[in-house]
C-alpha cells in the first residue's frame, strides 16, 4: 500500500465519466478520481485510501483508522513518548 490518507466517500459526481467521487477526507469534502480502483463501485459510507487525489485502495473502518493512525506517528516530534526512533 502507498502512503496515503484515508476517506469516507459521500456520494459518486454525475458526468467524468463515472470516475470521481465526492469524500470526506478529515473532515473537509475533496474531489477523488476513482478510476484507478480495480472495483470503482463505490457507496456512500464507503472507505479508500487517497494519494494524490486518486483513490489507491478499499478498505474497512479499521484499515481508515490505521492509516490515520500511521500518518499521525509519523508527524509527532521525536522526544515525544511513543515516536518513531
Amino acid at each position: 500500500m502507498c502512503l496515503g490518507i484515508p476517506g469516507r466517500v459521500i456520494r459518486r459526481l454525475d458526468g467524468y465519466a463515472g470516475q470521481l467521487a465526492l469524500v470526506d477526507v478529515a473532515g473537509e469534502e475533496r474531489k477523488v478520481n476513482v478510476g484507478m480502483l480495480d472495483d470503482p463501485d463505490l457507496a456512500p459510507g464507503d472507505w479508500i485510501v487517497i494519494h494524490m487525489g486518486f483513490a489507491m485502495d478499499r478498505v474497512d473502518e479499521a484499515g481508515a483508522r490505521r492509516a490515520m493512525e500511521g500518518l499521525e506517528l509519523m508527524g509527532r516530534p521525536r522526544d515525544e513518548p511513543g515516536a518513531a526512533p
